[in-house]
């Protein structure tokens, strides 16, 4: 009676091992991307949150602050950096993330501050 043995043979495993291997080499690089995507967006957030609450507390003192107490406004996790510039009639802020170079800056009614080009539009570094 001849004996049916069950199972993959070497070579069909090793053919399995490296289309796997292939893949994930295409995919890491797209998720180290996003990554840097993210930490733009929560750098972006940030900056659009203190915009908000500027013009809040503008509205309710006639002035620009460049403190707030950390009941009012905190940064998120990683973000640093942040540097609030008072200009006359407007103010100026630039941040950072401790996971990555690139910077984030917004200004409103003040001088522009790279990489910001539009006056309440916060813009990063590319």
């Amino acid at each position: 009676m001849p004996r049916h043995e069950r199972g993959f043979t070497l070579i069909e495993l090793l053919i399995v091992i490296v289309i796997i291997g292939l893949l994930a080499a295409i995919a890491i690089p797209k998720f180290g991307s996003t990554k840097e995507k993210a930490y733009l967006a929560q750098m972006k957030t940030d900056l659009r949150n203190l915009a908000t609450i500027e013009e809040a507390y503008m509205y309710d003192h006639s002035a620009y602050t460049t403190s707030f107490p950390p009941s009012i406004f905190t940064v998120s996790a990683g973000v640093q950096n942040l540097a609030i510039t008072l200009d006359g009639v407007g103010w100026q802020a630039t941040i950072g993330h401790r996971m990555t170079p690139k910077t984030c800056a917004i200004y409103v009614n003040a001088t522009p501050v790279p990489p910001a080009t539009d006056d309440g539009v916060a813009k990063c570094t590319q």
